[in-house]
């Protein structure tokens, strides 16, 4: 059995994930009696941090809302993923202030381990451009994960790892619907969020340089080998995802003939939309590309210039339905 000051926290830990327990449940995680709960839960009450009590056949206890902000009780992966998320907020008109100073309090706590997970995914991290919404749920990303890719960019480690490729997307890497044929192995030199996706930016065996999503890489076996850092310029990278992305990283491409000059369709895309290519000084290629047909359309809508779709079929297919269903709303 814990001493009553470990139980404690230990029960705070447990009120701190999820909704709601009941008392029984609280009692076998602790190995103690419903009594001993009843008793912790008013020390806990005690000491000022707000626990609700439900009775009858559907009671339970749980955090309630207080007058004041009691001590948080947070795991390795969600102190990381906060003093992450500060240190970017650090940066935001308005949060600069409070974020420096909750930053501060949490770093002077975090164990060295810690500190290294946070200090390698914040010096390998850069954010692209923000974007619109889409329909496309965001992936989830092991959070183990992106710190062990932002360790071996911190330590010039090696990456090996297998690449699965959904059905429906393309890469240079393996076909649609099937994982490369071997492991690869790359120099990783830095990791991009960007609309709601996680890139890396590495070198292959070859010298080439490659863009691979996150989530569908499987780490392998680390190295421990280091390789000899050849980086491109710090501001390069995030340009460098959102061009290889427009061509390579998305389940639906489109190529668009863009019937206006290229400057002026850069100067009204987004940065996140996609690579325009000159064709003469009336025309111009739109590459793009997203996760759905229904956000390309959204795309292509906001220019505002006339514009001629050349592939995929699929797209066509869609913008002649969506041409159809804003005719019927106006007839």
């Amino acid at each position: 059995m814990l001493e009553t000051s470990s139980r404690l926290l230990s029960l705070l830990a447990l009120l701190q994930t999820r909704p709601a327990w009941t008392g029984t449940e609280l009692a076998e995680r602790l190995d103690v009696s419903t009594r001993t709960i009843r008793n912790d839960i008013e020390r806990l009450r005690e000491l000022g941090y707000p626990v609700d009590a439900a009775r009858g056949p559907a009671g339970h206890y749980k955090l309630g809302v207080g007058a004041k902000l009691p001590p948080l009780l947070l795991d390795d992966e969600e102190a990381v993923a906060v003093a992450i998320g500060l240190r970017t907020g650090a940066g935001l008109a308005g949060m600069e202030e409070s974020s420096a100073r909750a930053l501060t309090k949490l770093e002077q706590v975090l164990p060295h381990r810690l500190q290294r997970q946070v200090n390698a995914v914040h010096g390998a991290l850069s954010k692209g451009p923000d974007d619109t919404g889409s329909n496309v749920e965001t992936p989830q990303v092991d959070p183990a994960l992106l710190s062990t890719i932002a360790a071996c960019i911190r330590d010039e480690h090696y990456l090996r790892f297998e690449y699965e490729i959904p059905e429906g997307a393309l890469s240079r890497d393996a076909g649609s619907g099937r994982t490369a044929d071997l492991p690869i192995l790359v120099e990783p030199y830095r990791l991009v969020s960007w609309h709601g996706f996680w890139y890396v930016v590495a070198r292959t065996e070859t010298g080439d340089w490659r863009t691979y999503r996150a989530d569908w890489m499987l780490l392998r076996m680390a190295t421990g080998r280091r390789f000899q850092p050849r980086p491109m310029a710090a501001a390069d990278y995030i340009d460098f995802v959102l061009r290889d992305v427009a061509s390579t990283g998305w389940k639906v491409h489109a190529r668009i003939t863009i019937q206006a000059p290229a400057d002026e369709v850069l100067s009204r895309i987004h940065a996140a939309v996609g690579v325009v290519e000159p064709v003469d000084d009336r025309t111009c290629i739109l590459v793009t590309g997203a996760d759905s047909l229904e956000l390309i359309a959204v795309y292509i809508g906001m220019l505002g210039f006339d514009f001629h779709v050349d592939t995929p079929p699929a797209l066509v297919h869609h913008l002649k339905t969506l041409g159809e269903r804003y005719l019927r709303a106006i007839s």
